[in-house]
């Protein structure tokens, strides 16, 4: 079975990612490819929409997705647990959305996340630092969003805070108790440090990626999955799990 890939914000970095993997895969056609002038009438007739536009882009596209039954695979960052709240109701309301929020496609990073948050049972002062190229536009990122919230439900159940007296402007923004500091530097590509702090004692789960080809495996998993999937799924994590179970 051949799937249908409509990719939308087809000009930008991870968009051209997209088309170029989609042309090699003998499993996947391109149905269409949208810019920022595009209709999203364009995807109609896809299987799977691939998305990675802004975050106010990426709402309307993945509630157009939805609407039509289309399947879709978010990789905008910005998507908060609550916003994610609101989703996962739209696409339990209709039982033919798949729809995989995936805020980042390294097998490396989901790896350093999950290992993050087991760490976090263990300590009470974590900050996280992320880099990424000049270009990005927005920050935190979204993976150090989804790793703090991860930290966070990890933690949960437990009195200590993770921080004491929150208001400090130059500790970062604090999401989900954690204080995530972004740097936007030429020269980077993508980089994340989770740093925990401890009695005599500093743990750093570091991960960083030099290309997007370290993408590659997690964008084509994904769009796969999306093809045959049903409800909302978050995390590469999910997407493999997904897999495991078939």
């Amino acid at each position: 079975m051949t799937i249908k890939v409509a990719v939308v914000g087809a000009t930008g970095r991870m968009g051209k990612l997209a088309l170029e993997l989609i042309d090699a895969a003998q499993d996947l056609q391109l149905h269409a490819a949208l810019d920022s002038k595009s209709q999203l009438s364009e995807a109609l007739g896809a299987d799977v929409i691939f998305e990675v536009t802004r975050l106010e882009v990426s709402e309307q596209v993945v509630e157009f997705a939805v609407e039509n039954g289309i399947k879709i695979v978010v990789g905008t960052s910005g998507w908060s647990a609550a916003k994610l709240a609101e989703l996962a109701k739209k696409v339990s309301a209709n039982s033919a959305a798949g729809v995989l929020v995936v805020p980042n496609f390294s097998i490396g990073s989901m790896l350093a996340s999950s290992f993050a948050a087991q760490a976090a049972k263990y300590f009470d002062s974590i900050e996280i630092v992320e880099a990424h190229h000049a270009g990005k536009i927005d920050s935190p990122s979204g993976t150090a969003v989804r790793t703090a919230e991860m930290i966070a439900e990890s933690r949960s159940g437990m009195t200590k805070p993770l921080i004491p007296g929150v208001g400090q402007e130059a500790r970062g923004e604090v999401v989900a108790g954690v204080p995530i500091h972004s740097l936007r530097l030429a020269g980077v590509s993508a980089k994340q440090d989770i740093i925990f702090g401890g009695e005599s004692e500093v743990l750093t789960v570091s991960h960083e990626v030099s290309s997007i080809s370290s993408y590659v495996h997690g964008v084509l998993l994904s769009i796969r999955t999306a093809a045959k999937s049903h409800g909302l799924f978050v995390g590469l994590q999910s997407v493999v799990d997904a897999n495991s179970k078939n």
